[in-house]
């Protein structure tokens, strides 16, 4: 992660494509984690358009990712299971059926009994503008191809007449939840699956493997040319239908990295990508574990790096233990997630976090208050957070900084709540230093400059029990 950074038509970049070439589907994802790109397979944007809604993404830090479908009535991983060759354990949850054929048909069947009527937009975006988020992360579409907006492309769709929602005023999912969160000035990037496993032009029986099925096409490409352009094509349109008929749109970031000319399976993401930037100008573009340039930034998921990048990424992270709806799931308090999100920007990052809404419509009870009280510390101490950028040594002695201006933020987290909360901080920052406020309420503290960084004196603390986190202003 520490490697040098590449141009676009470098020397560096071919050999990197060449890397990726070598690279398997199944090193890319496990058990439908994927793998993220390093620094070596990066590509700066060329557009000033580009790199200016790259700066945009950097100052929001905060993100909420929703993964949400018809799915979410089973309480299982989205669209996994389907795979006979992630059976292994993307079915683990699945204790009805036995050879997976009877499981596979029922799993698309769901769009017949899907109907969350307890949907509702605004309070969606309302829970999210609390929470401090800064923009959706939403799921367009999963690999099982259902769209939650009315794609013309396909009729396995959410305001189709076999799926009972279509007649409900907030349909077209996507149209309503999108302009929601648009009044409230928060930011839209697709989340859109490069593979359908719908569609008979990417999955279909009628080839070799018959109903046993992979992440990749039911045939080689190469040998069915035309069958491919067919799947180009359509996918293409859905592209386009996405970033002409929705609004505005922040970013795309697309899902499904098997599908990529490296493994023969080349959508050229580039050439519609490029069309629709022609009516949204600066629109990021997040092609996940190909590198290049149309993944403007990479994206871990369930992890953090270890040290800071280098360049734009952004941690995808679970609220709950998975990204679809689970049942009796259990969620993060606002503690971890505030401590997650220190240290994801304190090396550069944002955090996407994911909740999975419920199939009747609304956000799980657990996940909301979670999110409310990441809002409560983040409407004090946001001024440490968004818009800032990294500043060494970023996180060292159990405090991360961050830097906004002529201004340090030095963050102390606490991760447990009996932790004791010491009068004096010992802050490893060697800058010059004249004063240091406390960012909740403005007191000037005194503190001692010394040879490797400067010692607070906050005084006593009297709360029950330790804050989530604390911070210092370094001018």
């Amino acid at each position: 992660m520490e490697e040098e950074l590449i141009t676009e038509g470098s020397g560096e970049e071919t050999a990197a494509k060449g890397a990726l070439e070598e690279a398997s589907e199944e090193e890319m994802v496990q058990e439908g984690v994927h793998n993220y790109s390093t620094a070596d397979r990066y590509v700066w944007p060329t557009d000033p358009k580009v790199l200016k809604k790259l700066e945009w993404f950097q100052d929001q830090k905060l993100g909420l990712m929703m993964h949400w479908g018809h799915y979410s009535q089973l309480g299982i991983v989205e669209s996994w299971a389907l795979s006979d060759e992630d059976s292994c354990w993307s079915r683990t949850g699945i204790d009805w059926e036995i050879t997976g054929e009877d499981f596979k048909k029922q799993y698309f069947d769901l769009n017949k009994t899907f109907n969350p009527v307890r949907f509702e937009p605004e309070k969606w975006a309302d829970i999210a503008k609390e929470a401090g988020t800064k923009y959706l992360l939403f799921t367009t579409k999963h690999h099982d191809g259902f769209c939650m907006w009315d794609s013309k492309y396909s009729d396995y769709k959410v305001t189709a007449p076999d799926c009972p929602f279509h007649t409900n005023r907030y349909a077209d999912i996507c149209a309503h939840l999108f302009e929601a969160f648009r009044k409230r000035e928060l930011g839209i990037i697709t989340y859109f699956s490069k593979a359908d496993w719908h569609v008979d032009s990417y999955w279909s029986d009628k080839y070799d493997r018959g109903s046993y099925q992979h992440r990749g096409p039911s045939y080689d490409p190469k040998e069915y040319p035309q069958e491919w352009e067919r799947f180009v094509e359509f996918t293409q349109n859905q592209i386009v239908e996405l970033g002409s008929r929705y609004g505005r749109l922040d970013g795309m970031w697309f899902d499904a990295g098997w599908v990529c000319a490296h493994n023969g399976q080349d959508i050229r993401l580039g050439e519609v990508i490029e069309r629709v930037r022609k009516f949204q100008p600066g629109m990021l573009c997040a092609d996940r574990t190909v590198g290049g340039p149309y993944e403007n930034y990479v994206t871990p998921e369930q992890c953090v790096p270890d040290e800071p990048l280098g360049i734009p990424w952004e941690s995808c992270i679970t609220l709950g233990t998975s990204f679809s709806f689970a049942y009796e799931d259990t969620y993060k308090s606002p503690r971890e997630v505030i401590c997650l999100l220190v240290d994801i920007v304190a090396k550069g990052g944002n955090l996407a976090i994911n909740v999975g809404p419920q199939p009747n419509g609304c956000l799980p009870k657990g996940a909301v208050k979670s999110l409310k009280g990441m809002g409560e510390w983040l409407k004090i101490y946001g001024e440490a957070i968004y818009g800032t950028r990294v500043c060494a040594p970023y996180k060292k002695d159990g405090i991360a900084f961050t830097r906004k201006g002529k201004t340090v933020y030095a963050i102390q987290t606490f991760a447990d709540a009996g932790a004791p909360v010491p009068e004096e901080v010992w802050i490893p920052y060697e800058g010059k230093v004249v004063e240091v406020t406390e960012l909740s309420g403005g007191r000037s503290l005194s503190f001692e400059q010394k040879d490797k960084g400067l010692l607070i004196k906050d005084g006593p603390y009297e709360g029950k029990e330790a804050p989530i986190g604390r911070v210092y202003c370094l001018k």
